[in-house]
């Protein structure tokens, strides 16, 4: 019996070994990805990226759309400013945990964001999306 199953833990694979460098080394816990899909701007960053095209989004285009999402509470603020505060909190807090979670793979020097999240977050974004409120 395999050590994993002796201790009664699970081991989670949400991508196929065998789907070539962005499948993952190490099982991914169903903690880390639940604290990676509690915040809103997350799972607009990975709902974005879910709806694209082979899951891949240039950075410039995935703050547009994190930014027409997730809506600023004051809705007369100028969009721009809006953008910019996206814009950062999606570099600087958001995209690295995604990353950190093993959920989405981001070039910085190249700009571009891909999904390699499995099913199981899929599944659980599934599960919350009719829970998130949009205006």
């Amino acid at each position: 019996m395999d050590e994993s199953r002796k201790l009664g833990t699970r081991n989670i694979q949400s991508i196929d070994a065998g789907s070539g460098s962005s499948g993952r080394e190490k099982p991914i816990s169903p903690d880390t990805i639940l604290s990676a899909v509690a915040n809103e701007h997350r799972r607009a960053i990975l709902d974005a990226l879910d709806n694209a095209s082979e899951k891949t989004l240039e950075y410039d285009v995935l703050v547009d759309r994190v930014a027409d999402r997730v809506r600023d509470e004051d809705a007369k603020r100028e969009s721009d400013e809006h953008r910019q505060r996206i814009r950062i909190a999606l570099h600087h807090t958001h995209l690295p945990k995604l990353e950190e979670a093993r959920i989405i793979d981001y070039e910085t020097e190249t700009g571009y964001i891909q999904f390699i999240g499995g099913e199981l977050e899929q599944k659980i974004l599934t599960l919350v999306e009719p829970y998130d409120i949009h205006e």
